[in-house]
């Protein structure tokens, strides 16, 4: 009986189907998910792959960054040492933190979701493999990149926070700060890449039957994570850009002298470096949700109540950025606003460490390595969480705000919510990737020596805070109380990198990659990532009916392995998952996904010579990187964008789904809103910008262009909105398969130039009017937004241009042109950011008549 797609109770009846396995099905699988060898690994887009590859990178940079710390803990062990001197001390500061943060932390965590979200989803892959290939990529090249800086003199060295005005270039002339600003920048956009693809991958990529309510804890966190990751990353992308921006170009952002405010940097960081720190801790958190139900062996204890508490510490970090910021002469209401909602966010995290402890006291716990880390996580954590409610009251953060207090709360969160769950992830979760599980043995002893050499190392460091020792100082004077406590602190950091070198050690000796789960599901999980696997992920795609489908159905792994649910087979010849809608996981259609390429991996390298080009004012070879780049990108999209001529496929038991879907139903639309986000929020906080600066300087201001020019700007850009509109009209208006002509194309490509257009009349008019950028900060951020239009209009032209191509081609055909639904809508979004930007600026302090 064949039937059309749907959802509804008569699957569980279909599933899992038990006519005779196709001779050759999985073979066919393993052919066609084949990943390449040798040099050939280098182009491979497979999660397998590619997550491994994260993983280990990531945990590199936690490595440099650990010796980088050794050296320093060095130099205090006494007072007026000379192991380090000064300026090498400050890029060694420098670079620990900021290796810690922006090259280990969020990487790592998003490396854990590429490589374990497809499995937990029993998807055959995310839905952008090779995007996860460029977001590894560009990571990669660029993370060495910048920390190869160390070894030449020009490595950073104004703190990971990088505050104006000393990293102006009045105070830090050389081009060490530029290393940062625009290797940090380049590296952000590789986690917003990647935050895109858990979006997406998370909504549109479960197996049947996996609704919300269903999902694991871990893809819940994630999910938050990313959508933080869209919101709050755009802000330090933005910062980085204005400072550089003001570095070479002269542009007054934060010189008061002008009209700017070195206080907006920090406003602009801190919106994104207060959630970084729950972006950090609730990936984590959700590892620990799962690893605590295996290790006790019962349900998750309040599933939905952890689920809203990952969902409130998102939302609640928000609001929590000026409390990094109370020293610096704030109003008192908003210091009292930001310290409520500095304590208010440790409520939700309370409720997950609650329910951690409920579990684990509802069931029998096996004292484990995973067990021991988890449990040690949670006392670290909590001690770190009361230190930072401490910090949250504003007379007590003017007595310890940069002492060595914010270090010791700082790293037992860090540390205690994020590192502890790790390393225990990597034990329970070892048997998915490794041949051999890794040792218990030694894994008590790494964290004995992790749990006694943190305390070691940071307890002491409350009360050197306490008796007044400045953070980022490199030495210090004899008989002040620091000597000793110093010493102590130094003694425990060789500890616990005692423990990370017997952790090593443990990988040296068991560490085996597969991707065939040769260890096995060693600590009992009852989530999918366990079932039988290849590189094409799950055998065939379950249909889910509970939270933990491999306790409440044993026989479902022999079930899966035998090809009794969804795509047991390739439908088409090529690789394919399923695409399930975003609440109830209903089989909506097939997705036909891209092999390994070397285009990723070659957008990837360029586009770090392009950012490292612009470092060293090498503009030539900064904009043939740039070009290179661009062809890479367009190369891989023309591979992925094929023509399709099979409409529909059976996807097991008998149910057709369709192969190509454009509109909302379509996963590159949702990937396309995400990306359209991202943008609005550098928008948003440009314009934050240009009214915080506004309101503080008010007196270097002056009017906007005529308002006869406003109106023509506006009707341009209304003309690109219809435009583009009408291009989807024309070919939704053609039968299934036809060629739509020139006329759509056209269209998309006048939107373009009217794009351009306006913003050229823009620039024309503000000039004419006596702004000029270099001038006040009223100029700067108006120029600065009209360069993020102009941005978007080369963008839209680019793409414009592609989409020409391809009509040239013949391959602009209804009724499921996925190509031309981005290009039309991300023009138009365009347009109307413009107009939107356009009315901001002239209604502050207001047109001329």
């Amino acid at each position: 009986m064949k039937s059309e797609t749907g959802f509804d109770h008569k699957l569980y009846a279909l599933f899992p189907t038990h006519s005779p396995r196709r001779e050759g099905e999985l073979e066919e699988l393993e052919r066609i998910w084949r990943n390449p060898r040798g040099w050939g690994l280098l182009t491979a887009v497979n999660n397998n792959f590619i997550g491994f590859f994260y993983v280990a990178t990531a945990f590199l940079f936690f490595l440099l960054a650990g010796i980088l710390s050794l050296g320093m803990r060095v130099q205090l062990a006494a007072p007026l040492q000379d192991f380090l001197p000064q300026e090498t001390y400050s890029q060694f500061f420098t670079m620990h933190g900021t290796v810690m943060m922006f090259l280990f932390a969020v990487p790592a965590v998003e490396a854990l979701g590429v490589m374990l979200l497809p499995q937990m989803l029993a998807a055959r892959d995310l839905p952008f493999p090779r995007l996860s290939a460029y977001a590894f990529w560009a990571y990669f090249v660029g993370g060495l990149c910048f920390f190869a800086s160390l070894f030449v003199g020009l490595a950073p060295d104004g703190g990971w926070f990088m505050y104006p005005p000393l990293t102006s270039i009045a105070y830090s002339p050389e081009i060490n700060t530029d290393f940062w600003l625009l290797g940090i920048g380049f590296i952000e956009i590789s986690a917003i890449a990647g935050a895109i693809e858990i979006i997406v991958g998370v909504l549109r990529t479960r197996a049947p039957g996996m609704t919300l309510d269903r999902m694991p804890m871990f893809a819940w966190a994630m999910l938050v994570f990313a959508v933080m990751i869209v919101i709050a990353f755009p802000s330090v992308i933005l910062g980085t850009l204005l400072l550089e921006l003001e570095r070479a170009f002269n542009w007054p952002f934060f010189d008061p002298t002008r009209g700017g405010d070195p206080l907006l940097w920090q406003h602009l960081f801190w919106f994104f470096g207060h959630p970084e720190v729950y972006i950090i801790f609730l990936p984590a958190a959700g590892l620990m949700s799962m690893m605590v139900a295996a290790v006790a062996q019962t349900p998750l204890v309040g599933y939905r109540l952890n689920v809203l508490a990952l969902v409130a510490t998102g939302f609640i970090s928000f609001g929590v950025w000026a409390h990094h910021m109370f020293a610096t002469g704030m109003p008192r209401v908003s210091t009292g606003y930001f310290s409520a909602a500095s304590m208010a966010v440790s409520l939700p995290a309370g409720i997950q460490v609650f329910c951690w402890i409920a579990t684990l006291a509802s069931g029998r716990i096996r004292w484990s390595t995973p067990a021991l880390f988890i449990v040690g996580s949670i006392v670290i954590f909590t001690m770190g969480g009361l230190t930072g409610v401490m910090v949250g009251m504003v007379p007590f953060d003017w007595q310890v705000h940069d002492t060595y207090f914010i270090v010791a709360h700082l790293h037992y969160v860090l540390l205690g919510g994020m590192v502890f769950p790790m390393f225990a992830a990597f034990y329970y979760w070892a048997g998915m990737t490794s041949r051999r599980a890794l040792s218990e043995r030694l894994g008590r002893w790494v964290f004995g020596l992790m749990f006694i050499g943190l305390h070691v190392t940071f307890l002491p460091m409350h009360l050197t805070g306490f008796m007044g020792m400045p953070r980022r100082v490199y030495t210090y004077l004899p008989d002040r109380g620091f000597d000793t406590l110093n010493l102590i602190s130094t003694i425990g950091a060789f500890i616990l990198a005692a423990g990370v070198l017997l952790f090593l050690i443990d990988l040296a000796r068991n560490f085996r990659f597969t991707t065939n789960h040769d260890a096995g599901n060693i600590y009992g999980g009852g989530t999918l990532e366990w079932l039988p696997t290849g590189l094409y992920s799950s055998r065939s795609i379950p249909l889910v009916k509970s939270r933990e489908p491999l306790w409440d159905d044993p026989s479902i792994c022999d079930d899966v392995a035998e090809g009794r649910y969804f795509l047991p087979r390739s439908a088409t010849g090529l690789r394919e998952t399923l695409i399930t809608s975003p609440v109830n996981a209903e089989p909506q259609y097939l997705q036909l996904m891209p092999g390994p390429s070397p285009y990723p991996l070659g957008a990837a390298v360029f586009t770090a010579f392009f950012f490292l080009a612009l470092t060293v004012q090498a503009y030539g070879f900064s904009l043939f990187s740039g070009i290179v780049a661009t062809l890479c990108v367009l190369r891989w999209l023309w591979e992925t964008d094929r023509p399709i001529e099979q409409r529909t496929a059976e996807i097991g038991a008998g149910i057709l789904v369709p192969i190509a879907v454009t509109g909302p139903s379509s996963h590159g639309w949702w990937a396309l809103n995400t990306l359209m986000v991202v943008i609005g929020m550098i928008a948003l906080m440009a314009l934050f910008s240009y009214l915080y600066l506004y309101g503080i300087h008010p007196e270097v201001w002056i009017a906007a262009p005529p308002l006869l020019q406003t109106a023509a700007i506006l009707l341009l850009l209304g003309l690109v909105v219809l435009a583009c509109w009408g291009s989807r009209k024309v070919l939704g208006g053609h039968r299934q398969g036809t060629d739509a002509g020139q006329l759509p194309w056209l269209l998309n490509f006048l939107g373009a130039a009217l794009l351009g257009a306006a913003v050229w009349w823009d620039i024309s008019g503000w000039r004419e009017a006596g702004l000029a950028p270099n001038a006040t900060g009223h100029g700067a951020t108006v120029f600065a937004l009209l360069s993020l239009q102009a941005c978007l209009a080369f963008i839209a032209l680019i793409m414009a241009l592609y989409l020409g191509y391809r009509s040239g081609r013949g391959l602009l055909t209804a009724p499921a042109n996925v190509t031309l639904d981005v290009v039309a809508r991300f023009i138009a979004f365009a347009a109307l950011q413009g107009m939107a930007i356009s009315l901001v600026v002239r209604l502050f302090p207001g047109a001329a008549s």
